[in-house]
């Protein structure tokens, strides 16, 4: 798809798109670090234009406050809150929307300059990245409205989706970013179905991440690698985990992310095996990366949970699992187009 396209053309658009990825990067960082500050629900409304510009007076900040005595965060849990201590989750929560504004205008702008230069054609997958970036505003607020009635936290359903499809779009402009690189074709590669195997076990973690996140369960059961005195949480029966309920019940859901953490790191001493085996030594540096992304996460993980779910060891939990899609996804593509 990109062999028509001039050299020069290809660079500009590779550092567009790196540049991309480290802005949607950072764009999950400070997403996840308004969820541990329990800032997401500070702004009640949607404010698509409005909200670029943060207060300017002490009316505006006045007013703000009112709006969020209204839901139930404040009237039940926040209620001695102050006007500063206001201001501090709801400079989160701006910056969390500015930023995706921000994000939107980056993608947009070089988009329209380079369909000019090359036609929208050859440009379709942009595009599509385009439609999911703006698709992804209207899920964070579809997100913050579940927070707003009968409730003081977020859907944690609602927030997953929200956290799957960023991590979606990251993925895809690292994908793209990875095939307008020089490639050199081999005949040998693992079979496709383990890697990709791998990377939808990833984005399920991710997606049961999310879960732990919004329903606080990092908070429960905080040592390793027994959950209290079992390996199994002992509030809950084990024929429990076979029924939907268990993706709302805080411990089961602990359990779930602990073991899954497991079974990924089963797949990859598999692909590993296989690498080594069959001597695929184009793929020995891709795997390695990959590996010490893995260990990093769980060691992270293990971290979380034993502190707590602190906002440091949380946030960089968080991030590793960055590193983790993109040594996943340069896995894969070493894999199948190398």
């Amino acid at each position: 798809m990109y062999s028509e396209i001039n050299t020069k053309l290809k660079i500009y658009i590779s550092n567009w798109l790196l540049f991309m990825f480290f802005l949607v990067s950072a764009m999950i960082v400070v997403g996840g670090l308004t969820r541990l500050t329990d800032s997401g629900l500070s702004i009640t409304e949607w404010e698509f234009f409005k909200g670029f510009f943060p207060p300017m007076n002490n009316d505006s900040w006045l007013a703000y406050f009112e709006s969020y005595k209204q839901i139930p965060e404040f009237e039940i849990q926040n209620f001695s809150m102050t006007l500063d201590e206001f201001k501090v989750i709801f400079w989160w929560e701006w910056a969390h929307r500015f930023f995706g504004r921000i994000i939107g205008l980056t993608f947009l702008i070089p988009l329209i300059f380079f369909t000019i230069k090359i036609g929208i054609t050859k440009l379709y997958n942009f595009y599509f990245i385009f439609f999911l970036i703006c698709f992804q505003g209207f899920l964070g607020w579809f997100m913050v409205q579940s927070g707003l009635v009968n409730r003081i936290d977020v859907s944690h359903f609602r927030l997953s989706i929200h956290l799957l499809f960023a991590f979606i779009i990251l993925s895809l402009i690292f994908w793209n970013y990875l095939t307008l690189a020089k490639i050199n074709k081999k005949n040998k590669k693992i079979n496709n179905y383990i890697p990709e195997f791998l990377l939808l076990l990833i984005f399920l973690q991710i997606i049961i991440g999310a879960f732990v996140s919004g329903m606080d369960a990092g908070k429960i059961y905080n040592t390793w690698p027994l959950m209290g005195n079992s390996y199994f949480p002992d509030d809950n029966k084990f024929i429990s985990l076979f029924k939907l309920s268990a993706f709302s019940d805080p411990s089961l859901v602990q359990y779930m992310h602990r073991n899954l953490a497991y079974v990924i790191f089963i797949i990859y001493v598999v692909i590993s095996y296989l690498t080594y085996r069959n001597k695929f030594f184009y793929l020995y540096k891709s795997v390695i990366i990959l590996g010490l992304i893995i260990l990093l996460q769980i060691i992270l993980g293990i971290l979380t949970v034993m502190s707590g779910a602190s906002i440091l060891t949380a946030s960089l939990h968080q991030f590793s699992s960055i590193l983790l899609i993109t040594s996943t996804l340069y896995f894969l593509h070493k894999n199948r187009f190398s």
